[in-house]
Parts: structure tokens; C-alpha cells; sequence
């Protein structure tokens, strides 16, 4: 019994000791803007890299298919618009972009900032840039199905 208090008062004074490491010991406002920025700079380049690739696959399409005009507007509709899995992501992104937002202003609010708060911003953008690039290779998935065709 005396071995295992002594065990659990070594853990608790370790993690007394480690707990600086797990959050940032000062921050500011600027640290708080600076995550949210990240998340939409890292929101664009998702969009820059993929939008390009993604409709030339749709051009590609309509010319595999022999699609005019009209008709790659009717066909490729299904490609572009939200099914249950698109819904599922967007609506994990607009979530987590809640809580970046949210926490964004509360820490860069007045008064001192809360630094522990920060690791679940960065923790909230990693899983949503995570989430978008899952989104984007099913829609990628999906198009290059029909290509297979």
C-alpha cells in the first residue's frame, strides 16, 4: 500500500513538473490571431492545390463522355454537389472553424490570454485542415470513379 502512494505522489509531482511543456507558459494576443490566420491560409492553399486538379479532371470527364455543354452541367452535377460524406465533412469543418473562430476572439480578447486555450485552437485547425483533405481526396475518389468508367 505504501509502495503505491509513493508511486502515485512520484507520477503527480512528474506531471506537477511537466505541465509547462504540455501548454504554452506565456502567449498573446498575436499568438491567437496568428492561429487563426494559419487555419485560413492553410484553408486556401488546400483550395489552390486541389480546385485546378480537381476541374480538370471534370473537363476531362465531359470530353471522355463526349458531354456538351449542357449536358456536362446536368451529369457532372451529381460530382460537384453535397452527398451525405461532402455533408459529413462540411459540416465537421464548419465546427471546428467555430471553435477556431471562438477561441481565436476569446483569447485575443482583453484581459490575459488563456494559454492553455491555444493548444486546443491548434489541436481544433490541424483536425480541420485533417478533415478538408479528407474531403478533398473523396471528392477526388468520386470523379476518378466515373473517369473509370
Amino acid at each position: 500500500m505504501r509502495a503505491g502512494f509513493l508511486l502515485l505522489a512520484a507520477l503527480l509531482i512528474a506531471l506537477s513538473g511537466a505541465r509547462p511543456a504540455l501548454a504554452q507558459a506565456q502567449c498573446s494576443k498575436a499568438d491567437f490571431e496568428a492561429v487563426v490566420d494559419e487555419a485560413g491560409g492553410a484553408l486556401r492553399d488546400l483550395a489552390l492545390q486541389n480546385t485546378p486538379p480537381f476541374q480538370a479532371k471534370l473537363r476531362q470527364l465531359k470530353t471522355k463522355r463526349g458531354w456538351s455543354d449542357d449536358q456536362f452541367m446536368k451529369e457532372a452535377e451529381p460530382l460537384v454537389l453535397r452527398d451525405e460524406n461532402v455533408a459529413g465533412f462540411d459540416q465537421k469543418s464548419d465546427e471546428l472553424l467555430a471553435r477556431i473562430t471562438g477561441g481565436g476572439q476569446a483569447g485575443a480578447s482583453g484581459g490575459a490570454p488563456d494559454c492553455t486555450l491555444l493548444v486546443g485552437l491548434r489541436a481544433s485547425m490541424a483536425a480541420l485542415v485533417e478533415t478538408q483533405k479528407a474531403k478533398w481526396a473523396y471528392m477526388f475518389d468520386k470523379i476518378d470513379k466515373e473517369l473509370r468508367k
